[in-house]
């Protein structure tokens, strides 16, 4: 019978002392603990990528399969099984540390133990939030630091809101002048019936101080003019549009631009609903979209129409989600995309937005497009 394990690659390993040499020697580091693990204290020059992600992440780290590479873990154990997994893949040049890293620390190795970035309270609330590579407490304290408004505090408005504020946004501001109505219960859950007649933006401060005392709720009680939307808008870093005209919503668009405004849109008819972003200059503005307004009678009102309970809570929770991607400068948005959800069929589909040359607002003529090149620029990955 044939030795099977012969024809196994054998996996070098190296001591402390020989480490601290290939790291001189100009090795890449490849840490594969957990995100836990890092945030506790690493090797300054190291890349985290946990044992678990290897073989789904490390051609896309390290493209080069020829690469001098130094993997750690804690002691050696999981570093080994990780240069097992990407010699599996080809790899020829990658080594384990079998040591410590306490003994890495005593003989002079670069450690870096950072003040942490969240209260010990904070990472026991948002533990399965750290866990997420793009998030870790780094990206959870963008979050944290992360101001978000929200024009209405009704259908939309409400599942936008309680889960910003249940993952961890800092402040969330509410604008809305109108009173809980009885009517608005069958989808509007930040509102409960011991609240009818309260100011809506009470009403949801109760709900969101409730189930997270950290986010500061500001309350905006007045309704989203041309002549208060700038004020209104200016110190947040992300806009959610949970309007029901075109009149709001053509202000906002406005404003929005000229003072780079992320605004995530989102609007709903019935079984039917729609989200958007749009971000100022570097994709389609609502004007592009929409160039003119459409006879009231083709975009009438939920009061007029009806619309399903269930409808704003999965077309508001998605506007949550392209909330935390503009915030953390992940993944890619839906600039440029209009989703459109049909619950009746339980279906996605997808159109391309795009941006007008011709656009009053955005276009070559718009007056605030001079200063656009630089400032979209200095956007976030995900918010291009």
């Amino acid at each position: 019978m044939t030795d099977q394990t012969a024809t196994q690659p054998q996996i070098r390993e190296v001591s402390v002392g020989d480490a601290l040499r290939l790291a001189e020697a100009g090795y890449r580091i490849i840490d594969v603990r957990e995100e836990l693990e890092w945030n506790d204290g690493h090797i300054p020059s190291a890349t985290l990528l946990p044992l678990g992600d290897v073989l789904d992440r490390i051609e896309a780290v390290v493209p080069d399969k020829t690469t001098p590479l130094l993997v750690h873990c804690a002691a050696g154990a999981r570093s080994a099984r990780a240069v097992a997994r990407m010699q599996s893949l080809g790899y020829t040049n990658a080594v384990s540390l079998k040591g410590s890293m306490l003994d890495w620390r005593r003989l002079g190795g670069d450690w870096e133990a950072p003040q942490p970035l969240l209260t010990p309270a904070q990472q026991r609330r948002y533990s399965r939030q750290l866990l997420i590579p793009e998030i870790g407490q780094k990206g959870q304290r963008k979050l944290l630091d992360g101001k978000v408004l929200l024009i209405g505090a009704g259908g939309l408005g409400s599942p936008s809101a309680l889960y910003l504020a249940a993952s961890g946004i800092g402040t969330i501001g509410l604008v809305d002048d109108d009173a809980v109505d009885e009517s608005n219960l069958q989808r509007q859950v930040l509102h409960t019936v011991d609240r009818i007649g309260m100011p809506k933006t009470e009403s949801a401060r109760i709900t969101l101080n409730a189930l997270n005392p950290e986010t500061r709720i500001v309350e905006h009680r007045e309704r989203l003019t041309a002549d208060n939307v700038e004020r209104l808008i200016a110190n947040y870093d992300v806009i959610v549009d949970g309007t029901d005209n075109f009149d709001t919503r053509y202000v906002l668009n406005d404003a929005a631009l000229k003072l780079r405004k992320p605004v995530v849109h989102g609007s709903i008819y019935r079984w039917d609903g729609q989200i958007t972003t749009f971000v100022p200059f570097a994709g389609p503005c609502y004007r592009c979209m929409y160039p003119t307004q459409p006879p009231e009678e083709l975009a009438p009102s939920c009061a007029v129409a009806g619309v399903l309970g269930v409808l704003p809570g999965i077309v508001g929770l998605l506007q949550a989600n392209e909330v935390f991607k503009l915030l953390l400068g992940v993944g890619e948005t839906l600039a440029g995309r209009l989703l459109m959800f049909d619950a009746m069929a339980t279906r996605f589909d997808e159109v391309k937005v795009w941006r007008d040359p011709q656009c009053p607002a955005c276009g070559e003529a718009s007056p605030f497009v001079a200063a656009s090149v630089q400032v979209a620029e200095t956007l976030e990955p995900a918010a291009r």
